[in-house]
C-alpha cells in the first residue's frame, strides 16, 4: 500500500510539473497595431481576453500604432515582426524590396471615405475641386489618393491638400480650416458625428477603390523562423473576430480591460462601422482575400503607379498560414 501511495504521489507530482511546463511555454509575441486601440481591435482584444491566443500556447502583447504607413515602415525597417495595416501601404513597400508578406486580411474593402460637413456643400468625389483637404500623415489615405483621384477626374493640382497629425484631422474640420478630410467610416466620421457634426461621407472603396484593405502581415524573417507561431496567431485571431462579431459588448470591454483609456462608446460604435468591411470584396471567409481581389487591387494600383506594372499579386500575400477553409468561419 505504501509503495502504491509513493507511486500515486510521484505520477502526480510528474503530472503537476508538465501542466506548469505547459503553462510556462507561452511563446511571447508582440503585435503592432496600424492605429490607437479601439473597435478595430476588437477581435484581437477578445483573443486575448477569451484565451484563445494563451490556448494556442502564445503570450500576445498588443502595441498600438499611428497610421498604417508607419506600421508598415517599422516591419519593413526591422523594428517590427508582426503586425496590423492597410494592405495598400504593405504591398508598396512589398514592391520596393521590403522583407515582408500579408498572411491574412480582415478588411476585405477599404474603411478610408472623404468626410466632409453639409454646409460645404460637397456632394461628390467631384466637388473636392478647388477645396481645402486635410490628409492624415502616416495613414493609409494619402498613398491611396491618386487612385481615388483618378476614378473621379480629378488631379492633385486641382485642390489644396494639407498634410497634418491624426489628432488634428478632426478639429481642423469642424473648425472650418479645412473643406473636407481623407478620412475613415470606422474612426474619423464616427468621432465628428459623436460631436454633433452633419457629415457628407464618400468611401473610398463605392468611389474608384476597392482595393483589398487592412491585413495582418508579418516579415520575412519571421515567419521563416516562427511558421508555427504565425499559424497559432492567425487562428486565434480569427477565432478572436469571429467572437467580436457575435459578442460585440463583450469584446469591446476586452478592449477596454487591455486599453483602460479606450472610449467605450466610441469603440462600440467603431465596431459596428467595420462588421460589413469582413465580407465585402468578394471574401468567401473572414480573414481570407480571394486571389481575384489581389489581382483586382494589383491592376487597380498599378494604373496609376502606386503599384508597378506586371508586379505578380502573389509577391504580395500567402495563404499558406490560414486555417484550412473548412475551419474558417464562412461569409454568408
Amino acid at each position: 500500500m505504501k509503495h502504491w501511495v509513493n507511486r500515486s504521489l510521484a505520477a502526480a507530482t510528474l503530472v503537476a510539473g508538465f501542466g506548469l511546463s505547459a503553462a510556462f511555454a507561452q511563446t511571447p509575441v508582440t503585435f503592432q497595431l496600424n492605429w490607437t486601440a479601439g473597435g478595430p481591435n476588437a477581435g484581437f482584444a477578445a483573443a486575448v481576453g477569451e484565451g484563445y491566443y494563451k490556448a494556442a500556447g502564445l503570450d500576445v502583447t498588443i502595441v498600438q500604432g499611428n497610421g498604417s504607413g508607419n506600421t508598415a515602415q517599422l516591419v519593413a525597417s526591422g523594428r517590427s515582426q508582426l503586425a496590423y495595416a492597410d494592405a495598400v501601404a504593405v504591398a508598396q513597400l512589398i514592391a520596393k524590396g521590403a522583407p515582408m508578406k500579408v498572411v491574412s486580411t480582415i478588411y476585405q474593402s477599404n474603411p478610408n471615405a472623404v468626410n466632409a460637413l453639409k454646409k460645404t456643400g460637397i456632394k461628390s468625389v467631384a466637388d473636392l475641386k478647388g477645396k481645402k483637404i486635410g490628409v492624415p500623415a502616416g495613414g493609409s489615405q494619402g498613398p491611396m489618393l491618386p487612385l481615388l483621384l483618378q476614378a473621379n477626374g480629378l488631379k492633385e493640382s486641382d485642390m489644396t491638400l494639407m498634410n497634418m497629425p491624426v489628432a488634428a484631422m478632426v478639429p481642423s474640420l469642424l473648425q472650418g480650416q479645412v473643406d473636407a478630410i481623407l478620412g475613415s467610416t470606422d474612426a474619423y466620421q464616427i468621432q465628428l458625428e459623436m460631436q454633433g457634426a452633419e457629415l457628407d461621407n464618400y468611401t473610398f472603396a463605392d468611389n474608384g477603390v476597392p482595393t483589398v484593405a487592412t491585413s495582418i502581415f508579418a516579415s520575412n524573417d519571421f515567419i521563416k523562423q516562427n511558421p508555427d507561431v504565425v499559424k497559432k496567431f492567425i487562428a486565434a485571431s480569427l477565432k478572436g473576430w469571429s467572437f467580436a462579431l457575435d459578442n460585440p459588448a463583450k469584446s469591446i470591454e476586452h478592449v477596454k480591460k487591455i486599453f483602460p483609456d479606450v472610449n467605450v462608446k466610441l469603440a462600440t460604435a467603431e465596431l459596428a462601422a467595420i462588421t460589413p468591411l469582413f465580407c465585402s470584396g468578394g471574401a468567401k471567409y473572414i480573414g481570407k482575400a480571394e486571389d481575384a481581389h489581389w489581382v483586382r487591387t494589383q491592376k487597380l494600383l498599378s494604373e496609376v503607379k502606386l503599384l508597378p506594372e506586371g508586379q505578380d499579386p502573389k509577391s504580395y500575400y500567402t495563404s499558406e498560414f490560414l486555417p484550412p477553409d473548412g475551419e474558417m468561419r464562412a461569409c454568408k
